[in-house]
């Protein structure tokens, strides 16, 4: 007692320790006077103030009521957080809402349960000592919500990874080298560690932009060496050549290095041609036809069956592989359609193939999210060189949830998409992410190597339902909602900006991010972490028109413009930070899985049960 009250007087410039235990000694008597043996801690405190005032001490006292404070919220929250471990500790997923709020995390497992002990002991620690007091009160009392904030202080959200870039040359994943891939097999293989590796430097999920363009180099690789396995074969049993492996490469390579040639599906480059005039000098012309013929056909044949393959490979390590604490599988995205090549319509037609099989048990994979990219010329029209690959992705999608699909002709995309440039075309995260423009270089309005940083959520509903129908209200709570999103995003991004390349080794150690290859290990990632996006979502617009005037936006045109309108002013006021700042803010319609639930509980807790608003367990998520 004496300790504390000295405390709260230091603050105010006392520094006399004998009047802190002489009035310690007071509270001990009332104590003892009143016969209180086994005081509270708030009945201590209220004896300790009482003592303070009757003493002449205000200015001690008013420092010690803000001291009790804090010792108060410190004990709620450790509260809290034992209240949190014995659920977690004790209960089933199917009880208990903190285990499942992850759908790629077992939370019955020892490994998952594990995760959330450190999730939540981080989260409940940012929010007593790093979060800044408004947004921790904010996220507290469900205004906002800071997403992945165990995650605050130490890492970015998600990414689009560029195979192209990484496969050249081969990458380190930080424990050995990986050799540049020669064949679709090992082409989907690194897909799956390039993705593993990089969820395990950041929260959120991986993407691949690129998919189809990427693993069509593996296809073509592949096909070369089904090739030159059947020449051999059919000129060994048609000409009686002892060694024909031999003899093939020989041939292969001799058309390489004079023509700049080699065998490709659908033999369209006048390889053929040059190899035959090779032969013929010591062969028969018409056997050494047959021979190209059969390997031609048998390679193509050989080629679609490691293509697919490697596909339904890709597809189960997906669902089966571990990154991250927890025994997560990654959070994954692939975006293709546009590759009209044979080599990448093969990629496309397969992996979706392997899609719409399923798992072992014919089971619908969750992941990979699939995103097939829809554009007139490429294969959305009858006559388009991939409209057979749309017809086919439309045909899995109902039957497998996925693909989604990207329309590029959309006007929002089609500014952006330079033909012949597949780092324009505009791809997607799994968990909605939309990475393109880009405030900070407007020279590198790509989506390759690029993602988003953090992203902070607004209760919509409830602002609505404070507002009481007052439109005019509704817009000026939302204002300072927006500046206190604002604010956290940037408190945020100045934490992940002091980070070094040493703290990403995947990430940022092998280029995965933009311009990240220029920098050091020791590097502050500062400007390059600026090519990222900074987001605000939102949640439950239905229910905040309902609140508001009493319908949907499917319901009436009134609430279809308004709900428009309101979107449109959020995005707006996005934009405008965007051109203040330099920094590329964006709005998002949030993927709520989670918190859908968690606002729209502390809402009806708060307010009541209010029909079409509160009425049922979630708010309408994205």
């Amino acid at each position: 007692i004496a300790q504390a009250i000295f405390k709260a007087a230091q603050a105010t410039g006392g520094r006399d320790f004998e009047t802190a235990l002489n009035l310690a000694s007071q509270v001990e008597k009332y104590l003892e006077e009143h016969h209180l043996e086994n005081p509270s801690v708030e009945q201590v405190q209220d004896i300790v103030e009482q003592v303070l005032m009757e003493n002449g001490h205000a200015r001690t006292a008013k420092e010690y009521i803000v001291y009790r404070a804090e010792r108060t919220r410190v004990r709620d929250m450790n509260t809290r957080l034992m209240k949190i471990y014995e659920g977690l500790t004790f209960s089933e997923a199917k009880e208990n809402d903190i285990k499942r709020e992850n759908a790629n995390i077992d939370g019955d497992t020892a490994m998952g349960t594990m995760l959330k002990y450190g999730s939540e002991g981080a989260k409940q620690f940012y929010e007593m000592y790093v979060l800044n007091p408004d947004h921790s009160k904010a996220h507290r009392e469900g205004d906002i919500h800071i997403h992945d904030m165990d995650f605050l202080t130490l890492t970015t959200t998600c990414c689009q990874i560029d195979l192209d870039k990484l496969f050249e040359g081969g990458f380190g994943t930080g424990h050995g080298f990986l050799r540049e891939p020669n064949s679709i097999a090992s082409y989907s293989a690194l897909a799956c560690i390039a993705i593993q590796s990089n969820q395990n430097d950041q929260h959120g999920g991986q993407s691949i932009p690129n998919f189809d363009y990427a693993m069509a180099k593996g296809v073509a690789k592949t096909y070369k060496k089904h090739y030159r396995k059947n020449l051999s074969r059919a000129l060994e049993l048609l000409l009686n050549v002892e060694d024909g492996n031999t003899l093939a490469k020989q041939v292969m390579d001799e058309v390489t290095a004079s023509k700049s040639l080699c065998p490709v599906l659908g033999n369209g480059n006048g390889y053929s041609k040059a190899e035959a005039e090779i032969l013929s000098k010591n062969y028969d012309a018409e056997i050494i036809k047959q021979c190209q013929k059969f390997a031609f056909k048998k390679a193509e044949e050989e080629t679609e069956r490691s293509a697919y393959q490697a596909m339904e490979a890709f597809v189960h390590n997906l669902n089966t592989m571990h990154s991250r604490a927890g025994a997560q599988i990654p959070f994954s995205s692939i975006n293709y359609g546009m590759d009209t090549t044979l080599e990448g319509r093969m990629v496309i037609r397969n992996v979706l193939l392997a899609t719409e099989a399923g798992l072992g048990s014919g089971e619908t994979a969750i992941f990979p999210i699939h995103i097939f990219k829809v554009k007139e010329g490429i294969n959305y029209n009858k006559e388009d060189p991939n409209y057979d690959l749309f017809k086919l992705a439309c045909r899995v999608s109902a039957k497998r949830l996925f693909p989604n699909f990207s329309f590029i002709d959309a006007p929002f995309n089609l500014s952006y998409y330079v033909p012949g440039k597949p780092e324009t075309e505009c791809s997607y995260m799994g968990c909605r992410t939309r990475v393109i423009a880009n405030v900070y270089d407007k020279t590198r309005e790509t989506v390759n190597s690029r993602g988003n940083l953090s992203f902070t959520s607004i209760n919509l509903p409830k602002i609505a339902i404070r507002s009481h129908g007052d439109i005019d209200l509704f817009y000026e709570e939302l204002d300072r909602k927006i500046n206190l999103v604002i604010a956290q995003l940037m408190e945020r991004f100045e934490i992940q900006a002091r980070k070094k390349v040493k703290n990403f080794p995947f990430l940022m150690g092998q280029g995965i991010w933009l311009d990240s290859e220029k920098l050091k290990p020791n590097d502050e990632i500062r400007e390059v972490l600026k090519h990222g996006t900074l987001t605000m979502g939102f949640i439950g617009l239905a229910e905040t028109l309902k609140s508001l005037i009493g319908f949907h936006h499917g319901e009436t045109v009134e609430a279809q413009n308004l709900g428009l309108e309101i979107v449109g002013y959020m995005r707006k006021r996005m934009d405008k930070e965007a051109e203040k700042t330099g920094l590329n803010f964006s709005l998002i319609a949030t993927p709520a899985e989670g918190l859908s639930g968690r606002f729209v509980k502390m809402d009806k807790k708060q307010y009541g049960i209010i029909p079409g608003v509160t009425d049922r367990d979630y708010y309408t998520n994205s």
